[in-house]
């Protein structure tokens, strides 16, 4: 079996992700969850639970300090407050291009290289990550490109001297594609977070509620989450 390293941060990307690799029957999988200063822990909590869910080994890293400069405002050191619109409307104040306000300074780079480095110690052969195509639309999230994976890809194989490989199985998806194959798979989608916000429902306002809202509705199935109003 092929050792595999899933990049969960207990969202529906992620969570996808590592349901795609438990199903092939090919995969001896990991989970590896990194904080790094998030005000919130509800989607560390949700990403140990999905890894329970499917039996799979979980670690936690902490990459905090590496973000204490940074001003993002997913932060908990922020003073920066989180924007309720749509990634859209926040990309249309850009000119349709350039990162949103939850962009956290090269945060998948430093995660992906940490994980590089566990799964070459455990003996793993690839990281699987959840980047997708809304995500890079406009360069929102400039670390979720085709272009960041092909090249992160390349200097996580060249760098581990061909013993770890970069995979981003819903690179040309969007969300609502992502939702059809969990679907299929039976995804445990009522273990998942995605709202920015850490309260005791998501707010379904923020960018990554409107998205998972939408997603669920374009495949005409119900978000098992329980939201406001």
């Amino acid at each position: 079996m092929n050792r595999t390293v899933v990049l969960l941060s207990g969202g529906i990307d992620s969570t996808t992700c590592l349901a795609l690799a438990v199903s092939s029957g090919e995969n001896d999988v990991y989970a590896l969850n990194i904080t790094y200063g998030q005000k919130h822990v509800r989607e560390l909590k949700s990403a140990a639970a999905v890894a329970a869910y499917y039996h799979v080994p979980y670690r936690l890293l902490d990459l905090s300090s590496v973000f204490a400069e940074s001003s993002c405002s997913l932060l908990r050191h922020s003073n920066k407050e989180i924007d309720h619109s749509s990634y859209a409307e926040q990309l249309k104040k850009k000119g349709n291009e350039g990162k949103v306000g939850t962009y956290v300074p090269f945060r998948n780079g430093l995660m992906l290289s940490a994980a590089a480095g566990y799964a070459e110690s455990i003996g793993a052969v690839r990281i699987v990550y959840g980047a997708h195509a809304d995500d890079a639309a406009g360069r929102a999230y400039p670390d979720c490109t085709p272009e960041f994976v092909k090249y992160m890809n390349l200097a996580i194989t060249e760098g581990t001297g061909g013993a770890v490989s970069l995979e981003a199985p819903f690179i040309s998806c969007n969300k609502a594609e992502i939702v059809r194959r969990g679907l299929e798979l039976k995804v445990p989608y009522h273990l998942t977070w995605s709202c920015y916000e850490g309260g005791e429902y998501p707010c379904g306002t923020c960018g990554t509620c409107r998205d998972r809202i939408r997603a669920f509705e374009i495949n005409n199935a119900r978000d098992p989450l329980i939201y406001p109003g």
